[in-house]
């Protein structure tokens, strides 16, 4: 017979049911093994400063506020009408987003994108969107050679707003890039 170990011979008794030895405690897998349970276990000194300060009271807390109920006086009307399609957004005068919407997000496709009509309706649905925070007036800056760059201007002057400047921001090289090679037709 081979001799066995000591604490196999406890482990082995410990898995058989009916044998007259009692079970170790084991401690819980969050605890180390020498913590003590909780009933014998005394505060330390931070826990103790913890406890006997004063709770926060519950009617301190600021109350949060919606997202549209602040109220801005002025704002800045980003039109960028390109060949392809008119995205039109407005900030506020630090340059933070309140709404936006383009030529493709309105449903329109293709090159329908890019027309008049298409750059109305985009105007409108920005100024459906920023309606609760109750802008005034509105500096416009219009960037690009697209077809929905005056029509754009007129559907944020027709839906409210009082236009004070309109400024004219396309970039203009001054002899930038060397130019494309001449087509022949």
């Amino acid at each position: 017979m081979a001799k066995e170990n000591p604490k196999q011979a406890d482990e082995a008794a410990a898995a058989q049911p009916g044998t007259d030895q009692p079970e170790k405690a084991q401690p819980e897998k969050n605890q180390p093994e020498n913590a003590q349970p909780d009933k014998a276990r005394q505060p330390t000194e931070a826990e103790k400063i913890l406890m006997s300060a004063d709770p926060v009271p519950t009617e301190a807390k600021p109350s949060k506020r919606s997202k549209g109920s602040r109220t801005i006086s002025s704002g800045i009307a980003h039109i960028n009408a390109t060949f392809n399609n008119t995205q039109v957004s407005i900030t506020d005068t630090r340059g933070a987003v309140l709404g936006w919407s383009s030529g493709g997000r309105m449903g329109f496709k293709g090159t329908r994108k890019s027309t008049a009509y298409a750059a109305t309706v985009v105007s409108q649905d920005v100024a459906r969107q920023v309606a609760p925070y109750r802008i005034n007036e509105l500096e416009v800056r219009v960037q690009g050679p697209g077809a929905g760059r005056e029509s754009a201007v007129r559907a944020l002057q027709s839906s409210g707003f009082t236009v004070t400047v309109i400024r004219d921001v396309t970039p203009i090289p001054h002899n930038g890039c060397r130019p494309r090679k001449r087509r022949r037709v």
